[in-house]
C-alpha cells in the first residue's frame, strides 16, 4: 500500500510541475547553449483569443545583449498536434537585445510550445519556450 501511495504522490507532483504557468521574466537557454531568451507580454495575463505583442530579450551565453539577429517564431500545442492560429513576426529590433514580436494569439487553454530560431553572428540555435494557459 505504501508503494502505491508513493507512486500516486509522485504522479500528482509531476502533473503539478508540468502544468505550472511559466511567468514572464523567466529565461530559457537555447539547445546549444548559445543564447538566452526571455519575454514580456503586452497582455497581462496572457488571455485566450486575444492578439497581442511580446518583447523578446536575447542575450548570449555570457549575458550580453544580442543585436542584429534574425529571429523566427513558430509554435503550437504538441499534445493536440496543431500550431498557432497566427504567424507571429519579429517586426523591429528595439536595441539592447530587445525585439518586438507581433501577432501572438493562443486560441485555447493548455500547454503551448514556442520554437524560437535565432541566427546571429553566423551562429544558429533554437530556444523552446513552454507555457501553460
Amino acid at each position: 500500500m505504501a508503494a502505491v501511495k508513493a507512486k500516486y504522490l509522485l504522479a500528482v507532483t509531476l502533473c503539478v510541475l508540468l502544468h505550472q504557468n511559466v511567468a514572464a521574466g523567466d529565461a530559457w537557454e537555447s539547445k546549444r547553449g548559445l543564447f538566452i531568451v526571455s519575454y514580456e507580454s503586452a497582455l497581462q495575463p496572457i488571455g485566450i483569443n486575444r492578439i497581442h505583442n511580446w518583447q523578446l530579450h536575447i542575450a548570449n551565453a555570457g549575458g550580453d545583449p544580442v543585436t542584429s539577429a534574425d529571429v523566427e517564431v513558430v509554435g503550437g500545442m504538441p499534445l493536440h498536434n496543431h500550431g498557432l492560429p497566427t504567424r507571429p513576426l519579429v517586426t523591429e529590433e528595439l536595441g539592447e537585445g530587445n525585439y518586438r514580436l507581433e501577432g501572438m494569439r493562443f486560441h485555447m487553454a493548455g500547454d503551448w510550445e514556442l520554437t524560437i530560431t535565432i541566427v546571429a553572428d553566423g551562429k544558429t540555435d533554437v530556444v523552446i519556450v513552454t507555457l501553460a494557459l
